[in-house]
C-alpha cells in the first residue's frame, strides 16, 4: 500500500478476517501483552452527552512488539436501543508507529462485540468447570450474541438461556443463535431459569444488579462485561464477595468498574479480593478454580490492547484475503 492510501473495512469485512476461534487466541495474546506491561495505554477519555444520554470513550494505545498505534472512538447512548439503533458505534483507526502512516479505518462496534466475546472466551476457558453444559446471557444485543459464540467455542455448551426485558429481541436472538450456533436456545420466563447456568454473562447497560445471588447454582463462572463505570454494576456484591475475581485489567477496573467497588465500598472486600488479571493467570499457568462448587468471576471493563491487537490482526487478514476499500487520502 502507498503512503498515500488506507484501507477501510466494514464490519462484514472484520467478521470475514477474524473468525471468533481465531480472535481468542489473539485476545489471549492480548491479555499478556497488558500484563507484561507490554503496552503504552493512556486512561481513557470519558465525554458525557448527558442531554442524549450518551457517552464517548477515547481510547489510544501503542504497542511496541508490533511497532503499531491504534484509537478507538467508541459513542454509547442508552436511548439507541428504542430508536432500534445499536447502542453503540464505533471506529477504530490503526497508524504505523515508526512513521505515523494511517494503516486503516474500520468499524469498531463489531469489532468490540467480538474482542469482548474473545475476552469472556479466554476467561471461560480457564475458569470455567470444563463440564459446563448451559450458558445464560443477559443482554439480547451484539455483545450478547459474540458472548455466546465465544462461550460455545470454549465449552461444549448443550443448551443457553437468554435474558432481556425486550422480549421481542429475546425471540429474535434465540431464534438467529440458535440456527447460527445449532443449540437450543430459551428465553427466559423467571430468574429461577438462572438455576440451571453453568456459564453466565452480564452483557447489559444495567445500573443495578440483573440477578439475584440466591438465583446462582453452586459452581458457575460469571462472565461481567456491560458495566463500565464506579456507579453501575450487573451483579450483586453477595456473589462478588463469594467468588474468585479475576479482571481483565487491575488499573481500569479500580476506576472504573462499579461490580468490584461497590462491594469495596460497601467494606464487604478489600482490594485483595481481586486475585489478578487474566493475563496474569495465562502466563503463570495459575489454577484459580479448585473444586466444582467454587463461583468464579471475570470482570472485564474493555482495553484498548483489545481493540489494536484484534485490528491489526483483520489488517494482516484483509490483505491476504483482499478484502475492504482502498481509500486516497489526497
Amino acid at each position: 500500500m502507498v503512503q498515500n492510501e488506507i484501507r477501510f473495512l466494514t464490519a462484514a469485512d472484520v467478521k470475514k478476517a477474524l473468525p471468533m476461534s481465531q480472535a481468542i487466541e489473539v485476545i489471549k495474546q492480548a491479555f499478556v501483552f497488558l500484563s507484561d506491561k507490554k503496552a503504552v495505554i493512556p486512561q481513557r477519555i470519558h465525554l458525557g452527552i448527558p442531554e442524549f444520554k450518551g457517552d464517548v470513550l477515547v481510547m489510544p494505545i501503542y504497542l511496541p512488539d508490533v511497532e503499531r498505534i491504534g484509537l478507538k472512538v467508541i459513542n454509547l447512548f442508552d436511548d439507541n436501543p428504542k430508536k432500534d439503533l445499536p447502542l453503540i458505534h464505533a471506529l477504530v483507526t490503526v497508524f504505523d508507529a515508526t512513521n505515523g502512516q494511517p494503516i486503516a479505518i474500520m468499524d469498531g462496534s463489531y469489532l468490540t462485540a467480538l474482542r469482548t466475546g474473545a475476552g469472556s472466551g479466554v476467561a471461560t476457558s480457564l475458569l470455567s468447570r470444563e463440564d459446563s453444559q448451559v450458558a445464560a446471557i443477559f443482554g439480547a444485543g451484539e455483545q450478547g450474541r459474540t458472548q455466546l459464540e465465544a462461550i460455545c467455542t470454549v465449552r461444549a455448551i448443550k443448551k443457553a438461556l437468554i435474558f432481556d426485558k425486550n422480549v421481542v429481541k429475546a425471540e429474535l436472538f434465540a431464534k438467529e443463535m440458535s440456527n447460527y450456533l445449532s443449540i437450543p436456545i430459551d428465553v427466559a420466563s423467571s430468574k429461577s431459569d438462572l438455576k440451571e447456568a453453568d456459564i453466565i454473562c452480564t452483557a447489559t447497560n444495567s445500573a443495578e444488579p440483573v440477578f439475584s445471588d440466591s438465583d446462582l447454582k453452586p459452581g458457575v463462572h460469571i462472565n461481567a462485561i456491560g458495566s463500565y463505570k464506579s456507579h453501575k454494576r450487573e451483579v450483586p456484591s453477595e456473589t462478588i464477595q463469594k467468588a474468585k475475581v479475576i479482571v481483565d485489567h487491575r488499573e481500569s477496573c479500580m476506576t472504573e468498574a462499579g461490580d468490584i467497588l461497590i462491594p469495596l465500598k460497601e467494606g464487604i472486600i478489600t482490594e485483595n479480593h481481586v486475585l489478578g488479571e487474566i493475563g496474569e493467570i495465562i502466563t503463570k499457568k495459575k489454577q484459580i478454580r479448585k473444586t466444582d462448587q467454587e463461583i468464579t468471576f471475570f470482570k472485564s471493563v474493555g482495553n484498548a490492547i483489545q481493540d489494536l491487537t484484534a485490528a491489526n490482526e483483520v489488517i494482516k487478514a484483509a490483505k491476504n484475503l483482499n478484502i475492504g476499500q482502498i481509500l486516497r487520502l489526497e
